[in-house]
């Protein structure tokens, strides 16, 4: 008699807006060897195009319009208890603009990953890719982090590097990071299935061993 397969670690995406990343995310794991599933698809824009992709593929949402609280704590409460109802294993922001509260952070510690686009430290916050070229930057890219209490301040686990041409504008330059959003965001989901990726006491741990600095793909 077969055994039953062992269950996959289960995976809740929270989303803003057009939903790119989320996209990819949901290509990889119709991957017949995808360690994980998707079992949910969060957003605080009722209109949001990430909903309309998530229903493309037959995904459960939800939406925690940020609109209707009235402190970020009460948004926060919300948001958490929807997400707790679908028990995940691992919380991915896809897009996801809004700043959590420390309590939402610490709910998920370990269990949370973001994507900046940026090569954290540098340039942590909003409009990157003006701040980049308004400095003469000739490498950009993009960073995936574990999140807590810091904004944009989490131990990184992974980047990509694009490289900035001169006549690249804030808008060509998004478009080149995010390519490599695409490709970087699913590796990293795939690593943390596996479980070969966990934020340790020191940071990021990788098949059981810190790591001196995030892991790079190469400039493209």
């Amino acid at each position: 008699m077969k055994a039953d397969p062992a269950p996959v670690p289960k995976i809740l995406v929270l989303a803003s807006g057009s939903g790119t990343n989320l996209q990819a995310l949901i290509d990889a794991t119709r991957e017949r060897d995808f360690p994980g599933e998707i079992i949910a698809v969060g957003c605080n824009k009722p209109g949001a195009f990430a909903l309309e992709r998530a229903a493309q593929a037959n995904l459960t949402t939800f939406v925690v319009d940020h609109t209707k609280y009235g402190s970020r704590e009460e948004f926060d409460a919300a948001l958490l208890a929807e997400i707790l109802r679908h028990n995940p294993d691992l919380v991915v922001l896809a897009g996801f603009m809004r700043i959590l509260t420390s309590d939402f952070v610490r709910a998920f510690r370990g269990r949370m990953l973001n994507i900046h686009p940026s090569l954290l430290p540098a340039y942590t916050g909003l409009n990157t890719h003006q701040r980049v070229l308004e400095a003469g930057d000739r490498t950009h890219g993009v960073s995936i982090h574990f999140v807590t209490e810091e904004l944009d301040g989490g131990p990184v686990i992974a980047q990509a590097e694009v490289a900035v041409a001169e006549d690249d504008t804030p808008e060509s330059l998004a478009e080149k990071v995010q390519q490599q959003e695409h490709v970087l965001y699913p590796i990293v989901v795939r690593w943390f299935c596996e479980g070969r990726i966990q934020l340790g006491a020191e940071g990021v741990m990788f098949d059981g061993a810190p790591i001196e600095r995030p892991m790079r793909l190469p400039a493209n």
